[in-house]
């Protein structure tokens, strides 16, 4: 599990059939709302910025009780695509994550869309949008990061708790405090990237319908980095639903339905591990890049159709 990402055989049968069924709509309708305001100029956009949430994602690193995190990006996203491109975004990562790097459960698929691409990406929003302008601004986006990773955690509490998963106060309060220490570090660094951002477009993120080159090259040499170098230093403790899952006794629960072509981001074939992961890394990467830039030019010729 990659902090948020539940693996199939946690969640009961009647509980991840529900979710996938719900992330259908929300999804379309996700679609349906950036496909109104989404520009022909727009579109790179969402292929830098799914690539470097693609590869923040990878970067997990230690928080607390001996639990490590990583940047979920609903947050992130939200602010720079808007809500609606933001979900078709994470919600493309997601499905790339489950098929080629058996990186959350193929059934569980709509729970990890619904918690993270849906309720992370709206929770991450509605406080940067109402606290947008002004001296207040900052403390928005520090909040929409904050409550994107939190409000998706304690929909997947929920979700186990609905499983059938016998909780106490104890576990849960520790897992309670990896899932604040995850989400104050989510906020932080939302509120790093946007400022680096400013700092070179000044006003831009007041209407980010594109962004100029010197910019997006940043972020996509930023991405590639994280993908060569940063694979050396990514945090061995388990990430936040993997201590949770250990403490509650369900980790023996987890099931793979297949296997992946790139199984826990590497590539077979490769004698290093660090070749193994960096290739992986960056073949996914690509994938992630390629997906959102096709997504969002078929959403313009739809509008303008």
């Amino acid at each position: 599990m990659e902090c948020m990402h539940i693996p199939d055989g946690i969640l009961s049968v009647p509980v991840w059939a529900t979710l996938n069924a719900a992330a259908v709509p929300g999804v379309g309708w996700a679609v349906r709302r950036a496909r109104q305001g989404l520009a022909e100029g727009h579109v790179p956009l969402l292929g830098v910025m799914g690539a470097f949430v693609f590869a923040a994602q990878r970067m997990n690193f230690p928080v607390v009780f001996g639990a490590s995190g990583h940047l979920l990006g609903g947050a992130l996203l939200s602010m720079t695509l808007g809500p609606g491109a933001a979900t078709i975004v994470l919600t493309s990562i997601l499905i790339l994550q489950s098929l080629l790097f058996q990186d959350g459960g193929l059934l569980a698929l709509g729970a990890n869309t619904v918690n993270m691409a849906i309720i992370g990406v709206w929770a991450g929003w509605l406080p940067y949008r109402f606290l947008s302008n002004g001296n207040l601004r900052t403390l928005g986006v520090f909040a929409g990061g904050f409550l994107s990773v939190f409000a998706a955690a304690a929909a997947a509490i929920c979700e186990l708790r609905l499983s059938g998963v016998p909780m106490n106060a104890a576990i849960v309060g520790v897992s309670t405090a990896v899932f604040v220490a995850t989400a104050v570090l989510e906020g932080l660094i939302t509120v790093a990237v946007l400022q680096a951002v400013e700092r070179l477009n000044p006003g831009w993120l007041r209407k980010p319908q594109g962004l100029p080159n010197r910019s997006a090259g940043l972020l996509a040499t930023v991405s590639v980095l994280m993908m060569i170098g940063g694979v050396l230093y990514i945090s061995a403790l388990p990430d936040g639903l993997e201590s949770l899952a250990a403490r509650l006794g369900v980790a023996s629960r987890e099931q793979l339905l297949f296997a992946a072509p790139m199984a826990d981001y590497e590539v077979p074939f490769l004698a290093g591990e660090w070749g193994r992961k960096a290739l992986g890394g960056l073949a996914g990467l690509t994938i992630i890049y390629g997906l959102c830039l096709t997504v969002g030019r078929l959403l313009v010729r739809q509008r303008s159709a």
